[in-house]
């Protein structure tokens, strides 16, 4: 028999017996099968309404957990927002290194330190433990560097987390959070890593502006010594920050075994900068040049520069006054005379001025190159030939012998010979040349003649 109730049918009720059942038997199983219709379809309704809960529940906790995920997500783009606006309120005041490490410090509350890729502190924020007594090692730094380089983010280092400013490949910089107990989450090293965007961002504009003076300074100063418009020198000198206009020298410094490459000329713009000279600095040959704001002087360029380079085997060359920009190129000139006459001295190193050149001073000019070329072979031109000829070194010997006002301990000193020996060459200068060293006249001219090819080199 059918089970059914007012949703339709439910299922069936089976009685079974020998033979069919009276009327009787027929009205119980028929009044039996509706309560039990009733009951199978109030337990489907109950069994329906429990998975419809179950369903209901589960949707409930869907929405509970993407309300979560987008609370944390709203909370975590807040959180960016903040980094974004402090990083970009920074950039906007312009307060390079010390402003983004007070912004670090803001949004992190750990102490930050700002460095140089060679460990140098540019600038700090909160309560940065003291400064070690000690530089950084240069190569444990080298070390770090290259570590950071290797990572996309921030790495631990000895109780701090580090983050590098990076261009183009190469390191310029840090910023370290000062955090020991390495509570440092997600949310700082987002700051992190977007502060170092901007330290970036700062330290290669600052080395593109100093690339970019640096170049225009030497270009200014090679084409003040070959002679330059006085009008568009001014000017040029105003852009990058030099008064150009009243006095002015030009000094040229150069050292032994050291090439004037741009770490020499930082020490020497260093040396300048420390004696408080205001210059403009380039490089000419194997030489540095500073055209000098200011009279000539002996402002001890020459030791403050042998304590940069580390070496007191150099020699610095000063020129003379010049009032108007047409006069540098003369006072390089004789900055380059004093300087060669200073290496060629006794002792080779330290500072020779043209005022103290004396007869240096009109020699080897082009106007008197003839005359000065004519003087010198008549009174060295034997010994000259006689040296080519027979690889004897008879003219370096003779002047020796006058640097050291004759005396002939020194000068076999500095020879490094014997007495005996210095004395054979003397005589042998007397007989190949026909001059006697103990006449007045001779003793001048020869000794002018071998300070003019000392000077001027093996031109003659």
């Amino acid at each position: 028999m059918g089970l059914r109730s007012s949703g339709g049918l439910l299922g069936y009720l089976l009685v079974s017996a020998g033979k069919p059942p009276p009327d009787e038997d027929r009205f119980l199983v028929y009044a039996l099968a509706q309560p039990t219709g009733a009951a199978l379809y109030n337990a489907e309704a109950r069994r329906r309404d429990r998975e419809y809960a179950r369903q209901l529940f589960r949707a409930i906790e869907e929405r509970d957990a993407v309300n979560e995920r987008l609370t944390a997500l709203v909370a975590e783009l807040e959180e960016q927002r903040t980094v974004h606006d402090v990083l970009a309120r920074t950039s906007l005041t312009d307060e390079g290194e010390h402003g983004i490490a007070a912004a670090v410090y803001e949004l992190t509350g750990l102490a930050a330190r700002v460095e140089d890729r060679f460990g140098n502190l540019l600038a700090r924020a909160g309560p940065v433990p003291p400064e070690p007594d000690t530089k950084p090692d240069p190569l444990q730094r080298e070390q770090l560097m290259h570590e950071a380089m290797r990572e996309l983010g921030p790495i631990r280092h000895e109780g701090r987390l580090v983050g590098l400013a990076r261009h183009h490949g190469e390191p310029l910089g840090s910023i370290e959070l000062i955090d020991p107990d390495g509570t440092a989450g997600e949310a700082e090293k987002f700051a992190l890593e977007h502060a170092c965007t901007a330290l970036s961002l700062e330290l290669a504009h600052r080395r593109s502006l100093a690339e970019a003076e640096l170049r225009l300074r030497r270009e200014l100063v090679d084409d003040l010594l070959t002679g330059a418009d006085a009008g568009g020198a001014y000017a040029r000198a105003e852009a990058i920050g030099h008064d150009l206009h009243g006095p002015h020298h030009v000094t040229v410094a150069q050292w032994r075994g050291t090439a004037a490459d741009d770490r020499f000329l930082g020490a020497v713009g260093r040396a300048a900068q420390g004696r408080g000279l205001r210059s403009l600095l380039a490089r000419r040959g194997d030489m540095a040049v500073l055209v000098v704001r200011g009279e000539p002087r002996d402002s001890g360029l020459y030791q403050a520069l042998a304590d940069e380079v580390g070496s007191p085997y150099g020699a610095v060359g000063i020129g003379s006054l010049c009032e108007a920009v047409a006069d540098i190129p003369r006072s390089f000139d004789q900055a380059v005379r004093a300087l060669a006459v200073r290496r060629q001295s006794h002792p080779a190193d330290g500072t020779t001025s043209c005022e103290e050149l004396g007869l240096y001073r009109i020699l080897a000019r082009d106007k008197d190159a003839g005359d000065v070329t004519d003087f010198v072979r008549e009174w060295l031109g034997a010994l000259l030939d006689y040296d080519d000829a027979h690889g004897t070194d008879l003219v370096h010997t003779l002047t020796r012998y006058f640097d050291h006002g004759g005396n002939y301990d020194e000068t076999a000193q500095a020879l490094a010979v014997h007495r005996s020996t210095l004395r054979y060459r003397l005589q042998r200068i007397r007989e190949v040349s026909g001059r006697r060293l103990d006449e007045v006249d001779s003793r001048f001219n020869l000794q002018v003649a071998t300070r003019i090819w000392k000077v001027s080199g093996p031109a003659f």
